[in-house]
């Protein structure tokens, strides 16, 4: 009987975990938005923490459970009206917790500092509601934050975030959901139909293709914690017409992929993530502050010429920056290149003529310029193909820097 009674308890105590670790949920950067700006690289103390339902396990047997049907892609439809859209930030920005590029693009509303639920959400494709999250109550959110997961087939899926409601035919079926709940289920969908509503925050919409896998993650098993990570795709690659150009001119990146790039690890070269030794990158079980473990060399989401160096523990903080003089690029450094020294500045961007973009509006042709004040140095130095030292000095110019100390740290990937 104790032994019966000890190992009921601990089942409760694991589904109570996997439920906790799934509605601390996928995070956004609307605490700095609601500021007034689109994108900004202020630190924020946001992190995208592990989603259970999205792991390895949700490809066999709990995709049984979900009434999926077939497999492949199908083309989608915008997820708003297009006269409700403002802008389209593509993915690969970085920003505050975020240090690893965004998985996902954001669709801004027309008036941003609108009132919750002022807009419609719509489902992309035909499909079936598997999982529904609604992120536990924060004093820093404004409105809800609900997470919705669609099965178009059974390996090709969108995740819509930050939803400030669910429709009342949703409703109807899971019951009313407080914050910090979960739902599972089979909800069948149809193109076009009312899946909630957003206002006051962006649209956060991520597509995965389980059949495609990233080759700019290099170490796939580092990404346990968010599964779908590696699976993710363009989704210009899949809107239809009319929907595609008309999203397309709303949309800030004009380089190619057009929606925007998160992947960049070349194996032996600096470019793309590492994480600190032994931390497991985006580790399976949930881990607090995951992202202070992480660090990126890549490239700036709108302006991928301008190179960006995204830090989880830069003084204790998160930290964003572009790289004097935009030298060297990170994917000429290997380990023959010895210690390289980085003056990080703060960027801006500016419109063809050469005026600051107030980072709301619809802009083309968008630049990153550089700030002329040095906010910190940090050095690098492969030592391995797959290993690097690495230290950060806040408020130093590389003159004011000799050389790592005692503070420096391994990274992996």
């Amino acid at each position: 009987m104790k032994r019966a009674l000890v190992i009921s308890l601990i089942v409760v105590v694991a589904i109570i975990a996997l439920l906790i670790a799934f509605n601390l949920g996928r995070h956004s950067v609307q605490n700095e938005r609601e500021k007034g700006q689109a994108i900004n690289n202020q630190q924020s103390s946001e992190s995208k923490q592990e989603n259970p339902l999205n792991k390895d396990e949700s490809k066999n047997e709990n995709r049984q459970r979900t009434g999926c049907t077939g497999n492949g892609t199908t083309t989608l439809s915008s997820p708003m009206k297009i006269e409700d859209i403002g802008i389209v930030i593509p993915m690969g920005l970085v920003v505050g917790g975020h240090v690893t590029p965004i998985d996902h693009m954001y669709f801004q509303p027309a008036i941003f500092n609108s009132q919750s639920d002022t807009y419609n959400v719509y489902a992309d494709a035909d499909g079936v509601i598997t999982d529904i999250g609604i992120e536990p109550n924060n004093p820093e959110n404004k409105y809800k934050k609900t997470n919705v997961r669609i099965m178009h087939t059974c390996d090709f899926y969108s995740i819509y975030n930050l939803l400030t409601s669910l429709s009342p035919e949703i409703i109807s079926i899971t019951g009313e959901m407080s914050y910090g709940k979960y739902w599972s289920g089979s909800i069948p969908v149809k193109k076009g139909q009312l899946i909630g509503k957003i206002g006051g925050q962006t649209l956060d919409l991520s597509v995965n293709y389980d059949k495609i896998i990233l080759k700019g993650f290099i170490v796939p098993e580092h990404y346990a914690g968010e599964s779908w990570k590696i699976h993710t795709v363009d989704p210009f690659d899949y809107f239809e017409e009319p929907y595609r150009s008309q999203l397309l001119e709303k949309n800030l990146r004009t380089a190619i992929p057009l929606g925007g790039k998160i992947d960049y690890d070349i194996d032996g070269k600096l470019v793309g993530n590492w994480f600190l030794e032994g931390s497991g990158g985006y580790p399976e079980r949930y881990v607090p502050e995951v992202w202070k473990n992480h660090l990126s060399f890549l490239y700036d989401h709108i302006d991928p010429s301008h190179i960006i160096i995204s830090i989880g523990n830069y003084g204790g903080n998160a930290k964003q920056a572009a790289v004097k003089g935009n030298s060297p690029d990170p994917k000429d450094i290997s380990v023959s290149s010895g210690l390289v020294k980085y003056e990080l500045v703060g960027i801006d961007y500016v419109l063809e003529n050469g005026q600051s973009w107030d980072r709301m509006s619809v802009a083309k042709n968008l630049k990153v310029r550089d700030s002329d004040r040095v906010e910190g140095t940090v050095l690098v130095q492969l030592i391995s193909d797959r290993k690097i030292k690495f230290e950060s000095f806040p408020g130093k110019t590389a003159q004011e820097v000799q050389g790592f100390t005692d503070k420096a740290a391994i990274y992996e990937r």
